[in-house]
C-alpha cells in the first residue's frame, strides 16, 4: 500500500499545525469572551486556570507521541495504552470531530464576512453568507489535496498572521490603558458577577477558556510525514500549547484593562456581540481591518489544519481495515489521501450549506460546535488514561509517578466540567453555571450520540468478522 510522504515537514510546520487547529484568532475574538459573564474582570485568571488544565493533557499526549508516531494519533495511543477496541471508538469519535472542523469554521467565515460587508454596504445581503462558505471550503480542499508540504507551509503563514495581529493589537491596548493596567485581574478580586463571586466565577469562566485550546494535539496525526517525529511531535504539541496559552493570557489581559475590569462581565455582549471588533475600532479603522482580517485568516487556517487531521485519521483507519480501504488510497503525485480529502470536502459542504439554509449560519455553527465538543472532550479524557495505561503496561521501567500517573489524572479531572458544560448536563454539584441545551443546539449532541451508537455496532461487526482489523489500530504505526 502506498504511504504518506516521509520527512515532508519539520518542527516549525507541525507547531503551526497545532496552533492553527486551536484557531487562536477566532478563539480570542469569540470563544474566550463567553467566559466574561461568569468570570467578570478575573477572566485572565480563568484563562491561566484553563491553561494549566489543558497543559496536563498536552503532556500526556506528548509522552505518547514520543513512543507511538502514527497518523492514527489519539486512536492509536488509546489502542496501545488501553485496548484496541477503545482505540477504535476513540478514532471513530475523533474522525467525526475533525470532519466537523471545516463546516464549522467555514460557517463562521460566511456569516462574519457577509455581516461585515452588510454593515459597510447595506445593499449586500447577509443571506449571501453561503458564497464565502462555499469558496472557503473549496480553497481549503485544494490546499490540502496539493500535499502536506503546501498545506503545512500555508498553516505557518496563516498562523503567524493571526498571532501577530492579535499580539500587536494587544500591546497597543495595554499601552493605551496606561494607569489602568493592573495585575489584580490575575486574582479573584474582579470576579464580581452576582452568584459567581470569587473562585466560583473563575472556575466557571475557565470552562469556556478550556475549549479555546481544543486542537492543541493536531500535530500528532502528521507523525508519519514529520522529520524525527518521536522528538518533533511532542515538542510541537507542548510548544503550541505553551505559546498559545501565553497569547490567550496576554490578549485577555489587554482586553480586560482596556474595557475595564469592573464592568468586564458585559464584555461579551458589547458591540453587538463582537467585542474585539469594538476594541479594534476604538484604536482606529486600520486596527479594525487588521482584526477582521485575522479572524477571517483564522478560519482558513483552522479548516486547513482540521482537514489535515481528518484525512490522516481516515487514512490510518482505512489502512487498518476498520474504515473503507478506499480512504487509504494515496495520490501518486501529491502523496495525500485523495479519497479522504474528497469525503471531507463533500460532507463539509453538505453540513455547512444544508444546516445553514435550514436554520441560519449562526445557528448551524452552534449545532456543529455542540456535537464537536461533546465528542472531543472524552477523546482527551481517554488520552490521559491511555498515558497511564501505556507506561504501566509497556514502559513500566520508564514510568514516572508524576509525569505518567499524577499529571494524566489531573488532566482527566480538569476536563470533566468541560464535558458536562458542552453536553448541557445540569444538576452537577459545584457546576451550577451549566445550563441545559436548547433546541436546535441539542441536535448536535444527539447526532454525535447516534454516531457513537453506530460505532458500537460497527465495532461488534468487526470483532465478529474482522477481529484482526481492530488489532491493527494498535499495531500499525511508524
Amino acid at each position: 500500500m502506498a504511504q504518506l510522504e516521509r520527512n515532508a515537514v519539520g518542527l516549525r510546520e507541525v507547531v503551526f499545525q497545532s496552533i492553527c487547529s486551536m484557531a487562536p484568532g477566532a478563539a480570542i475574538a469569540a470563544s474566550i469572551p463567553f467566559g466574561s459573564p461568569l468570570a467578570g474582570g478575573a477572566l485572565p485568571l480563568a484563562v491561566v486556570f484553563a491553561f494549566f488544565g489543558i497543559f496536563f493533557t498536552a503532556s500526556s499526549i506528548g509522552q505518547l507521541a514520543a513512543h507511538i508516531p502514527s497518523a492514527g494519533s489519539v486512536a492509536t495511543y488509546s489502542a496501545v495504552g488501553l485496548r484496541p477496541w477503545v482505540g477504535f471508538l476513540v478514532g471513530w469519535a475523533y474522525a467525526a470531530v475533525e470532519i466537523l472542523i471545516v463546516p464549522l469554521v467555514m460557517l463562521q467565515l460566511g456569516f462574519t464576512v457577509a455581516g461585515e460587508w452588510h454593515g459597510e454596504q447595506e445593499s449586500f445581503s447577509t443571506n449571501n453568507w453561503w458564497i464565502f462558505t462555499l469558496a472557503g471550503t473549496l480553497l481549503v480542499g485544494w490546499i490540502v489535496y496539493k500535499g502536506v508540504r503546501s498545506s503545512a507551509r500555508t498553516g505557518v503563514i496563516l498562523g503567524a498572521i493571526e498571532v501577530g495581529v492579535f499580539l500587536i493589537v494587544g500591546i497597543i491596548l495595554v499601552i493605551k490603558a496606561g494607569g489602568d493596567n493592573t495585575l489584580a485581574v490575575f486574582s479573584p478580586e474582579y470576579a464580581n458577577v452576582t452568584g459567581f463571586e470569587g473562585w466560583s466565577g473563575v472556575i466557571a469562566g475557565s470552562v469556556f477558556c478550556l475549549l479555546a485550546f481544543s486542537g492543541f494535539e493536531a500535530a500528532a496525526p502528521l507523525a508519519e510525514e514529520t522529520e524525527n517525529a518521536r522528538k518533533n511531535i511532542p515538542k510541537a504539541v507542548m510548544y503550541a500549547t505553551l505559546s498559545i496559552g501565553a497569547l490567550y493570557a496576554f490578549t485577555t489581559y489587554a482586553a480586560t484593562v482596556a474595557f475595564g475590569p469592573e464592568k468586564f462581565k458585559d464584555f461579551a455582549a458589547s458591540n453587538n456581540g463582537v467585542p474585539w471588533d469594538g476594541l479594534a475600532r476604538g484604536l482606529g479603522v486600520i486596527f479594525w481591518i487588521m482584526v477582521l482580517f485575522a479572524i477571517i485568516n483564522s478560519t482558513i487556517a483552522n479548516a486547513n489544519a482540521g482537514a489535515n487531521v481528518f484525512t490522516r485519521t481516515a487514512y490510518a483507519f482505512g489502512r487498518a481495515g476498520v474504515f473503507p480501504k478506499a480512504l487509504a488510497e494515496i495520490d501518486p503525485k501529491h502523496k495525500t489521501p485523495r479519497n479522504a480529502v474528497i469525503v471531507q470536502l463533500v460532507i463539509g459542504l453538505l453540513l455547512a450549506l444544508g444546516l445553514g439554509a435550514k436554520y441560519t449560519p449562526q445557528t448551524a455553527f452552534g449545532i456543529i460546535a455542540t456535537g464537536l465538543v461533546v465528542a472531543v472532550v472524552p477523546v482527551y479524557m481517554i488520552a490521559n488514561l491511555a498515558c497511564i495505561g501505556y507506561f504501566t503496561k509497556h514502559r513500566k521501567d520508564e514510568r514516572h509517578p508524576i509525569i505518567h500517573i499524577l499529571v494524566p489524572i489531573v488532566g482527566f479531572l480538569f476536563l470533566i466540567p468541560g464535558f458536562f458544560n458542552a453536553a448541557g448536563i445540569t444538576g452537577v454539584p459545584g457546576l451550577k453555571f451549566i445550563v441545559k441545551l436548547s433546541s436546535p443546539l441539542t441536535y448536535g449532541a444527539y447526532a454525535m450520540g447516534v454516531w457513537m451508537i453506530i460505532g458500537l455496532i460497527a465495532l461488534g461487526y468487526l470483532q465478529s468478522k474482522k477481529p484482526a482489523a481492530i488489532n491493527e489500530v494498535a499495531t500499525i504505526h511508524g
